[in-house]
């Protein structure tokens, strides 16, 4: 890591951890995992700003609502304006506040916002990977945990005759969620390590199906 990052990471980790609430599946450690993630994607772009990249990764979540919350939508704006306003405080880089401020705005899924730099897309990429695979595993049962959801259907887990409901059901979220992430990865890297991950909770998913179907039939 560059000097320039190694100075500004514990800054930003400190911004971060001010904010930070018990949400274990938007803690700390999701944001380490989130720039760790980043770094990987870095190596394939080095025209991208790595300190926009890393600044973003660990303020997007400033601002984390819950997932049933009436204004999740709004989250990712309403982090971009407190990080923008914490990071002027502490003398980040004016010429690159904007573009921190477009990728946190762009990461969610929610907010359905077009990632336009390079940046951006990294950081959208970084934050979906961990939606995937074992750790986006745990985290899907424990925010269905939080919202009060349901395991699965009692009698449709695969949501084979109904449309899947993710608020209801916490195996629904692979197909009404992550199942698609991979195609709306922006790097080619990310659509890698997303089609891997995505492999291992369709496995999941199947076999939590057929325990399911044989717990009702004994």
């Amino acid at each position: 890591m560059n000097p320039e990052l190694n100075d500004w990471r514990p800054r930003l980790v400190a911004i971060a951890s001010a904010s930070a609430g018990d949400d274990g599946a938007h803690d700390i450690n999701h944001l380490h995992r989130v720039w760790r993630n980043a770094q990987a994607l870095l190596t394939d772009h080095p025209e991208a700003d790595a300190l926009v990249v890393m600044a973003a990764c660990y303020l997007h979540d400033l601002v984390n609502l819950p997932k049933n919350h009436p204004e999740r939508a709004s989250a990712s704006r309403q982090s971009a304006a407190l990080a923008s306003r914490e990071l002027a405080a502490v003398g980040f880089p004016a010429a690159t506040l904007g573009a921190v401020v477009h990728a946190i705005e762009a990461h969610s899924f929610s907010a359905a916002i077009a990632a336009r730099t390079i940046e951006a897309k990294i950081v959208q990429d970084a934050d979906r990977l961990d939606g995937l695979g074992a750790v986006g595993l745990a985290r899907m049962f424990y925010i269905a945990g939080q919202m009060g959801s349901a395991l699965a259907h009692p009698d449709d887990p695969l949501a084979v005759a109904r449309a899947p409901d993710d608020r209801a059901y916490a195996l629904d979220h692979i197909d009404a969620k992550l199942a698609k992430l991979p195609a709306m990865m922006q790097t080619a890297a990310g659509h890698a390590l997303a089609e891997q991950r995505l492999t291992r909770l369709i496995e999941f998913r199947a076999e939590f199906a057929d325990e399911w179907g044989q717990v009702r039939r004994t």
